[in-house]
């Protein structure tokens, strides 16, 4: 049976009212405001921050020391230079750190009998590690290692590399083990119903849910990751921070550390901008009630 197109329920059913219509108007004149408001408070603060620096009586001989264009223009290639070591390292532990993360995390969250004295080993692992300085633990490797005389001679960048990938391997490892124990067990029962083994219960079932979970705080370990590859500069590596100290040093200018601070920071902000959007989405998706 056909509905007629003048039928009163399907037209008021179409129509928006007055109330909602002015609701919309309200909405919309609050976020013009809100983003008017913003815009005029960060120009203030701008304002405040430039007059104070320019009224500050040392900041002709700051500005000269740390911003000066002609040493930026001057130490920019040697810094850029340095700073691919930084992502090469970066790289290479990004890799390390994940295959030996994951592998502490199943065996700090296994339940075998078997395996209780790796578990032990690594729940002391991930508690000394993660109290431990992470310069320290590039002194220990770097020095360390090359002192046992058996190596031979162990290029800086390669300890370095060695010491990030130990030293984030204990905090990533206890992220993932958070993720591991928040899949509901009922999961895990469901897939060894279905005749999964254990094995692939966690490579198929348990490591992807987790991994939605926890990758706002993985995305951040990371971000901590990428600034403190600039610390095995402290073993010899000319990197982008060594680099940057050796300009400093024949100039007696700091602007290097101010060059190779934002290429740094060019480096960070993708990731950055890529954890907030990422997060933003997954809260919205839990607010809605959608799958995560």
């Amino acid at each position: 049976m056909s509905i007629p197109d003048n039928d009163p329920s399907i037209l008021a059913d179409s129509q928006v009212s007055e109330v909602e219509l002015s609701r919309r108007t309200y909405r919309k004149q609050q976020q013009l405001k809100s983003v008017v408001t913003s815009l005029v408070s960060t120009i203030v603060l701008a304002v405040i921050v430039v007059v104070g620096l320019k009224m500050s009586p040392g900041w002709p001989r700051v500005k000269e020391t740390f911003f000066s264009p002609e040493y930026f223009v001057k130490s920019f290639p040697e810094v850029l230079d340095g700073l691919w070591l930084n992502v090469k390292v970066l790289a290479v532990a990004l890799v390390g750190v994940a295959i030996f993360a994951t592998l502490l995390a199943l065996v700090r969250t296994s339940n075998n009998p078997v395996l209780f004295p790796l578990r032990a080993l690594a729940a002391l692992y991930t508690t000394v590690m993660r109290g431990v300085p992470m310069i320290v633990v590039l002194y220990l490797i770097g020095f360390g290692i090359p002192g046992l005389g058996i190596f031979g001679r162990i290029d800086p960048s390669i300890l370095g590399t060695i010491a990030v990938i130990m030293g984030y391997s204990a905090y990533v490892a206890e992220v993932l083990r958070a993720g591991f124990n928040d899949v509901h067990p009922s999961q895990r029962a469901s897939a060894r119903s279905l005749g999964l083994t254990a094995g692939q219960t966690t490579r198929m079932i348990v490591i992807p849910q987790a991994l939605r979970k926890v990758a706002p705080a993985l995305m951040n370990d990371f971000i901590s990751m990428q600034k403190d590859v600039g610390l095995i500069s402290v073993l010899g590596a000319v990197d982008a921070v060594r680099a940057a100290q050796i300009e400093v040093a024949s100039t007696y200018n700091f602007t290097p550390y101010v060059v190779a601070s934002l290429l740094f920071i060019l480096m960070s902000v993708p990731f950055i901008m890529l954890n907030d959007w990422y997060t933003a989405r997954l809260r919205k998706r839990e607010l809605s009630g959608g799958t995560v």
